[in-house]
């Protein structure tokens, strides 16, 4: 006669600071210490605070929230934080991660216009990565789309699958913007996959960031797998609260994505009775 065991893997779920946005990182902080969360991703952007590693350790310190992960400025806006060189971008986001007591940082794949960063990424990544004990997770990205045209913005690629990194990170957003077989991507990442941005998606052109479970994209499926295999990275909320009318409101969109995550990242296993 067997009987279900609740399996939970070690993997911790934490706030990406980007969730809250347009409020502040020190926000995020705080949201994260009053919901639960086992700690916070740091979206390295155009707020100062988030590239103040001093004024990160206060809040962390004062909120008993932990980083866990740094996402490096790789974004468009943030062309010019941290310099406009994107190697001293990695190299500073290395820095603050083994100065936080992060063991991530997030990087995305070079834009199509960065050449030689692009030429040099596959194995300047695998570089930096052998300095260093914190990870270097690449996360997939999508092609960009403007009604029936189709832009490739990223390089090597924008399935960053195709190339050989050590480690992964996952975004279901991005997925769904990809219109791509989500799990069959999770397949090609194997154990390299280290890290998941948790967020949903539609299928749009544009990169939606859903509240898990609000979407099509197989949420609940892959936590489920990711507790059966003892998934020991983090996985990180990064939904977009944009258009939340209050600050109540973002909260209990934020609560919902934390319930969810701890709901489906567990297994329930049957095994025979002793």
């Amino acid at each position: 006669m067997a009987e279900p065991v609740v399996r939970i893997p070690d993997a911790k779920v934490a706030l990406s600071t980007a969730s809250v946005y347009p409020e502040s990182t020190a926000t995020a902080f705080e949201i994260a210490a009053r919901l639960g969360y086992d700690g916070v991703e740091v979206m390295v952007w155009t707020d100062p605070v988030s590239q103040d590693i001093e004024a990160l350790r206060r809040l962390s310190d004062y909120h008993e929230v932990p980083i866990l992960a740094v996402h490096a400025p790789c974004l468009l806006i943030t062309q010019r934080v941290w310099s406009t060189d994107p190697w001293v971008k990695l190299q500073r986001a290395q820095a603050a991660a083994e100065k936080l007591g992060a063991s991530t940082v997030v990087v995305h794949p070079p834009f199509r216009w960065q050449r030689q960063y692009a030429r040099d990424f596959v194995r300047g990544i695998w570089r930096m990565a052998d300095e260093t004990d914190v990870r270097f997770a690449v996360e997939n990205m999508y092609p960009w789309r403007y009604r029936d045209r189709e832009m490739l913005a990223y390089a090597p690629d924008w399935d960053v699958t195709k190339e050989d990194f050590r480690d992964f990170t996952v975004d279901l957003s991005h997925t769904a913007t990809s219109r791509i077989d989500t799990m069959a991507m999770v397949d090609r990442m194997g154990d390299r996959l280290a890290h998941v941005h948790l967020a949903d998606g539609n299928g749009s052109s544009k990169d939606e960031h859903l509240v898990p479970g609000r979407g099509n994209q197989p949420c609940a499926e892959l936590l489920e797998r990711l507790a059966l295999g003892g998934f020991g990275g983090h996985v990180v909320i990064e939904v977009n609260t944009r258009r939340a009318m209050s600050a109540a409101e973002r909260e209990a969109d934020l609560a919902e994505a934390l319930a969810f995550t701890r709901l489906h990242l567990a297994s329930a296993l049957r095994v025979p009775r002793s």
